[in-house]
């Protein structure tokens, strides 16, 4: 491995050359009011190449034409300068806090470009740039917010298929549909993709954030505060803000490699970022990447007694395959993905007001996964289709292909006229997933059935239009308004016939037959109106009310007030917010119809069914129409900032969810004389067991988010900058009982078990902290950050009901070092989870009965075998797990200006 990195980073110097410039452009930015130091500010060069970023100590220092007469100097937080050079190339700059930039606490941990808090500000934003993002070594966006975010938590699940395109993500534990995602502040299509296996976000989707290019991103702001007033639905939870790079500053061609401590999981990337300005402010800013990341195997050892029991085989035939594949030749741990990304962002003045601006973004994303593996005493035969002549049968592995395409697109006017500030715009996007089945078979069709399948996929497309409008009325009073109107498509694409023709459809994943192949269609409009009122210098009111109509559902209409008040000569800030949200059920919840596979412990894979919410089924069982979610959000924090250098947030949120839209657990007969009715609808059916998506639960989630931040402590020649971020869960559970049709609660059964109740409320750690440091000595930069996981709380499918499953609170530490090589070239090594740390849980007993199976080791073992199928998934449970379970990795990157 060291040797393959050395060959790698060495091959990544050859025909590396530094050009000579005219002369040296240096000097120092600072704080206006503070006179502090800034470090991590950009000073460019207008209408040229050249710049650099300011250093721990605010210094600056570059090479530049002889014709450059003007520099750019701009910072998150501050007013952007224009600065003439003069002849001695010095420029010493105080940058002025702005007052119309987002308000934001910024908790970004191990990197000095933007390690601090802006404590005096009404809402809690999270800002991170694209240096904190490349340092976490993670190989996509989704990733390295893991590392940076306390509130967001994101893990690969266990067993991929169709999950392997998008992993869930939620923050704060609301799930990933109530996270709403902007790209330059504008909505993003959310993904064709819901997830309905057993994992974390079952029964939810969201927009594809893995998909965006690392490279393309300037900042990410995410604001931790329902912002459905402001935004419209899917913003209970927050608001993810992703800004592209804009004003072109110099081209940056990026070389990555990596590898985790088992050899797999190979990595292998470059990207190209580059552009052009034109005139004053005229720009275009694009990014190309490619990437290549291999399979990571983690699989366990089968136990021989829990598969022999399962497919009621022969032990001795069990014992006598297991012998040579200890793994039951399974294949699970990360699957092998290609992707193709390409982002651009542009702007264009077309008068003295007036900017016309545009971005797009399309991401080609191919990934190979493994089904488990069909042993020979689990399909008995394969019809001589997989085995070649003359061979033993051994079983076959199906493979799982997914073909995703994203695309989105926004272009629009933006004008200031007499103080009146307009931004008109159209947006469209659009997510297709596509599936391929390989070395498979459809068990019904016989000798006859082909081993390769296109079971189908699923397609999403929006069009958005928006009319924002704002102006300050005076010194204390500004006031806005606009309105949205969006037009959304959901396609469930059929597969072929023989993915699904015949019981039981393609081993693995069963096609979508035609009969639930649908396309539907909906659109909404909404108009909504702010007002801002500084009663005082230290005194910020301010208020939003929207409404929404939808053509499927109905209407929405929500409020929001949030507030702040600076004592102590700005020293302490006290802010807080109340507002109602909403979310609308997705297209995809309330047309989506099909045939699932899933594994059951004791019965293996069984297929089962979904059923729309216009269906006769769902109306026969008495499941409403969906309606829309609706939220009250309360949050209250504080600032505080002695010196500086040390910052301190701590912000307390709390949001009661009604109407909260599931995926039910599967309903079947009853066994209770009230079940009569229930019974004889799903008999009259054909329905063993179906499932449906339902306003089914009330929730009411709770928490902390706390940040600090100690800066410029001088550690011999260098300097360190100390961050400390942190979540804690306090309460995320339900309010009542379950929403359950009369029907079926009659029989005693209820549209979600502790199995989904834990999936929904307990899976994310319960708390997360993250500690960095960044020690920064002449031309070297040190970055090592521990991200504490805290425990998660699973009751599995077929575990005991007096049983539960704790993932262990653990702690994984990365390491991160940059040299700036030269003024053009710098390198990036990074080890991430040194120490290997690995998942670790333990069954805990719910009460006495509990206590009985925990003593009785038989009875352990087959609960142990029923949430990881025999072992195979040792590491993890079969349901999920609460952070990666490669181990130790290794990443470089090697960065080239030009």
């Amino acid at each position: 491995m060291k040797k393959l990195l050395q060959s790698f980073v060495l091959s990544l110097f050859c025909g590396v050359a530094v050009m000579a410039q005219d002369r040296t452009v240096s000097g120092t930015v600072t704080d206006k009011a503070s006179g502090a130091m800034l470090p991590g500010v950009s000073v460019s060069l207008k209408g040229a190449r050249g710049g650099a970023a300011s250093d721990a100590s605010g210094k600056f220092s570059f090479k530049a034409p002889a014709s450059a007469s003007v520099a750019v100097v701009s910072f998150v937080g501050y007013s952007t300068q224009e600065i003439a050079i003069p002849a001695s190339g010095v420029i010493n700059v105080a940058l002025e806090a702005s007052t119309t930039v987002l308000e934001a606490v910024t908790i970004s941990v191990g990197s000095r470009n933007s390690s601090r808090v802006l404590t005096d500000t009404p809402l809690p934003v999270d800002i991170l740039s694209s240096r904190d993002l490349r340092s976490t070594g993670q190989v996509s966006f989704d990733k390295a917010l893991q590392y940076r975010v306390p509130s967001f938590n994101t893990v690969q699940t266990p067993v991929n298929d169709a999950t392997s395109l998008l992993d869930p993500y939620e923050i704060r534990n609301m799930g990933p549909s109530r996270t709403l995602i902007l790209i330059n502040g504008k909505r993003k299509n959310a993904s064709a993709l819901t997830y309905i296996q057993t994992s974390p976000g079952r029964g939810e989707g969201g927009a594809d954030i893995s998909a965006i290019p690392q490279d393309a991103i300037k900042r990410v702001e995410i604001l931790r505060d329902g912002a459905s007033a402001q935004y419209g639905s899917d913003a209970i939870a927050g608001v993810m803000n992703i800004i592209l790079k804009d004003r072109f500053e110099y081209g940056i061609a990026t070389l990555n490699t990596g590898v985790t401590s088992k050899g797999d999981g190979a990595v292998y990337g470059i990207s190209l970022n580059n552009g052009a300005n034109f005139g004053e402010k005229g720009f275009i800013n694009y990014t190309v990447g490619l990437q290549q990341v291999g399979l990571a195997n983690r699989p366990g050892t089968v136990d021989a007694a829990g598969d022999a029991a399962d497919f009621e085989a022969p032990l001795s035939q069990v014992q006598s395959f297991l012998a040579k594949y200890p793994d039951a030749g399974n294949i699970n741990g990360s699957p092998a993905t290609a992707s193709a990304k390409f982002s651009v962002n542009g702007g264009i003045p077309v008068g003295p007001n007036t900017e016309f601006y545009f971005n797009a973004a399309y991401v080609y994303k191919k990934v190979n996964s493994y089904a488990n593996y069909r042993t020979p005493y689990w399909r008995t035969t394969d019809n001589g289709l997989l085995t070649p002549a003359g061979q033993t049968y051994i079983g076959y592995v199906p493979t799982f292909e997914g073909d995703l395409n994203d695309h989105n697109a926004t272009a629009g006017f933006r004008s200031e006229k007499d103080g009146w500030k307009t931004d008109v715009s159209f947006t469209t996007g659009g997510n297709t997933q596509l599936y391929t089945v390989g070395n498979s078979r459809n068990r019904g069709l016989g000798k006859n059935s082909p081993i390769l399948f296109k079971p189908g996929g699923y397609e999403f497309s929006h069009n958005v239009g928006n009319i924002d409008v704002s102006k300050a009325l005076s010194d204390k009073v500004s006031l806005s308004f606009g309105s949205e109107f969006r037009a959304e498509t959901y396609n469930i694409v059929a597969g072929d016939t023989a993915s699904y023709a015949t019981a039981p459809g393609a081993d693995s994943f069963p096609g979508i037959s035609a009969v639930n192949a649908k396309k539907s269609t909906r659109y909404n409009f909404g108009v909504y109106a702010g007002l801002s009122y500084d009663i005082s210098e230290d005194f910020l009111v301010e208020g939003t009310i929207r409404t929404e109509k939808y053509s499927d559902f109905g209407a929405a209409t929500v409020w929001k007030l949030s507030t702040r008040y600076k004592l102590a000569d700005d020293k302490l800030t006290l802010r807080g917010s109340i507002s109602t949200g909403f979310r609308a059920p997705t297209l995809a919840q309330s047309n989506m119809q099909l045939a699932q596979a899933s594994f059951v412990p004791g019965q293996g894979i069984q297929i089962k069914g979904i059923v729309n919410n216009y269906s006769p089924q769902a109306f026969l069982l008495g499941v409403n129409r969906l309606k829309a979610e609706t939220s009250f959000n309360f949050t209250a924090g504080l600032g505080f900032k002695p010196s500086k250098d040390f910052n301190v947030t701590l912000d307390y949120y709390s949001i009661a969810l009604d109407n909260r839209i599931i995926l039910s657990s599967n309903i079947g007969p009853g066994t209770t004389p009230a079940s009569a009715p229930l019974n004889n609808i799903l008999k009259t059916n054909g329905i063993v067991g179906v499932s449906f998506f339902v306003n089914g639960l009330n929730t009411i989630t709770q928490g902390l988010d706390f940040v600090a931040s100690y800066k410029n402590i001088s550690v011999g020649t260098g300097k360190l900058a100390l961050n400390l971020a942190g979540n804690y869960t306090l309460r995320n559970e339900k309010v009542g009982e379950a929403l359950t049709p009369s029907l079926i609660a009659a029989s005693n059964q209820s549209v979600i078990d502790a199995t989904q109740e834990a999936l929904l409320l307990t899976s994310r750690p319960q708390f997360k902290i993250i500690l960095g440091g960044d020690l920064k000595i002449g031309k070297s930069n040190f970055m090592l950050n521990s991200t504490i996981f805290g425990p998660t709380k699973f009751r599995n499918d077929g575990l005991n009901s007096n049983l539960s499953v704790e993932f262990l609170t653990k702690m994984v530490t990365d390491l991160s070092y940059n040299l700036s090589i030269s003024k053009t070239v710098d390198l990036t090594l990074n080890v991430n989870n040194i120490f290997n740390v690995l998942p670790e849980w333990k069954l805990k007993s719910l009460n006495a009965a509990g206590d009985a199976v925990l003593a009785n080791a038989a009875a352990v073992k087959n609960n142990i075998n029923a949430i990881t199928f025999n072992g195979r998934y040792s590491m993890v449970t079969y349901d999920g797990s609460h952070f990666s379970q490669l181990g130790t990795s290794l990443a470089a990157a090697l960065s080239i200006r030009f």
